[in-house]
């Protein structure tokens, strides 16, 4: 089958390598020629670990191609994926559609036979009528149907969440779209992996329904975490203890400086929107919001503790920058907060990260970015683990304790503890959620 993808951004451009791997012929389209030619070169414009060998694969075995021409994409294409952005529009909350109606738009007076248009983008219930109102509106003759694909990729882990996924959820209105979105599924279709299908309003529904309850699991365990470090609870075994039950389970239980990301901080502002829209205020997903932006806040005043009240004059090594660990990407992370806060208040900041430099440049002016965390470390008054990389999970602690000039850390990903930071030479330690006896040193 020919599949059109519209959007070369990581929604796009995943889906499109994994379609092509699954044997379809698709051609990812995209208006920017510099992404083009870059993905034309071989080279590609974001960092997900193992999509570079397979999307190289895919255009030598020449399933996938990549092009700024629309109509030769959708030229015997069966299917098309709308995968633009849909970034929170300033000021009210709402996911901005301008994107998604403008492609569906070139898509009506591209197309000349039958054709079904997937809205592969997280766009708010009621979107894909709309898109069908588009369609309609802009070349009554086409024949088409609509049908939600919302995507569930995390970063970093994104070609086995697609190949391998805990399930595909497919809205349609018709038999004939259902029959070809199954074409196109049908290899995951032959492994058993659900399949949901559903009307649109429902698909539409499911991703942010879902990434909400993520979302509110991390800023609980976040609060849960602070009450621990009021009482002397330790955060990890109480999230231990909380995700052995079954009802529960362990994932998104881990505490930490709060969510970011391209997905949740978007799509819980979109459906507190859209519930307030709707005379259907979304109470809890308001105050997840709230929380995980107090979160971050708190996470500067745990800083500011160690630095004795002031960041003037200290030197502070921020190891990691990303919102999570194996992505370059870095929109609503928490080194958003926390480092303007540390550059704002007269520290001189060091910042190292795996792959953040090269969007971190543009975002966190101020700082000066080093190689490696030895080097960032090195005659620094407090080291801070922001994310939690592979790096930065077996660092020579003692090494990096003897090359500052005060040894303390805060270490806010909870990957070692007092015990291991004092044997190590540090003079002072702080984590997420751990009580006074887990985290002061004692002489």
């Amino acid at each position: 089958m020919k599949i059109a993808m519209i959007g070369t951004g990581y929604v796009g451009l995943v889906s499109g390598v994994c379609f092509s791997d699954f044997g379809h012929d698709v051609v990812c389209v995209d208006k920017d020629p510099k992404k083009i030619e870059m993905l034309n070169a071989g080279k590609v414009p974001i960092f997900e670990p193992g999509l570079d060998r397979l999307m190289e694969k895919n255009v030598e075995a020449g399933r996938l191609s990549f092009t700024m021409d629309l109509p030769e994409a959708l030229d015997g294409a069966e299917a098309v994926f709308i995968a633009v952005g849909t970034p929170t529009r300033r000021g009210d909350g709402h996911a901005d559609l301008t994107y998604v109606m403008a492609a569906a738009r070139e898509i009506a007076e591209t197309a000349r036979d039958y054709i079904v248009v997937v809205t592969k983008s997280t766009v708010p219930v009621g979107t894909n009528r709309a898109v069908a109102e588009v369609l309609a509106e802009a070349n009554p003759e086409l024949d088409f149907d609509v049908a939600s694909n919302p995507e569930f990729l995390r970063e970093g882990a994104a070609i086995d969440d697609f190949m391998k996924p805990d399930r595909v959820v497919v809205g349609v209105q018709t038999d004939r779209a259902a029959k070809v979105m199954e074409d196109i599924y049908r290899p995951l279709y032959l492994r058993d992996f659900p399949i949901v299908t559903t009307d649109l309003e429902s698909a539409e529904m499911i991703k942010y329904a879902a990434n909400a309850f993520l979302a509110t699991k991390i800023t609980f365990i976040n609060e849960i975490a602070a009450l621990c470090e009021k009482t002397g609870a330790d955060i990890k075994q109480v999230s231990k203890g909380m995700g052995l039950d079954g009802r529960i389970g362990n994932k998104f239980l881990h505490a930490g400086p709060g969510y970011g990301g391209s997905c949740f901080p978007k799509d819980t502002k979109a459906l507190a929107r859209i519930g307030q829209d709707f005379a259907c205020p979304m109470v809890i997903t308001e105050a997840v919001i709230k929380i995980n932006e107090d979160v971050k806040r708190r996470m500067v005043d745990k800083l500011l503790d160690l630095c004795g009240g002031s960041f003037n004059g200290k030197k502070v090594a921020v190891l990691g920058v990303t919102f999570k660990p194996n992505t370059d990407d870095m929109r609503d992370s928490p080194s958003l907060t926390i480092v303007p806060a540390l550059v704002g208040g007269g520290a001189e900041v060091r910042v190292t990260d795996p792959q953040g430099k090269h969007e971190g440049e543009a975002l966190l002016p101020g700082v000066t970015w080093c190689e490696d965390a030895y080097a960032a470390a090195d005659a620094a008054d407090l080291v801070v683990i922001l994310t939690e990389w592979n790096e930065f999970r077996a660092l020579d602690l003692g090494r990096i304790a003897a090359s500052m000039t005060t040894a303390r850390m805060a270490d806010l990903r909870n990957i070692y503890n007092a015990a291991m930071a004092k044997e190590a030479g540090f003079v002072d330690y702080a984590s997420i959620g751990r009580g006074r006896e887990q985290d002061v040193m004692s002489g």
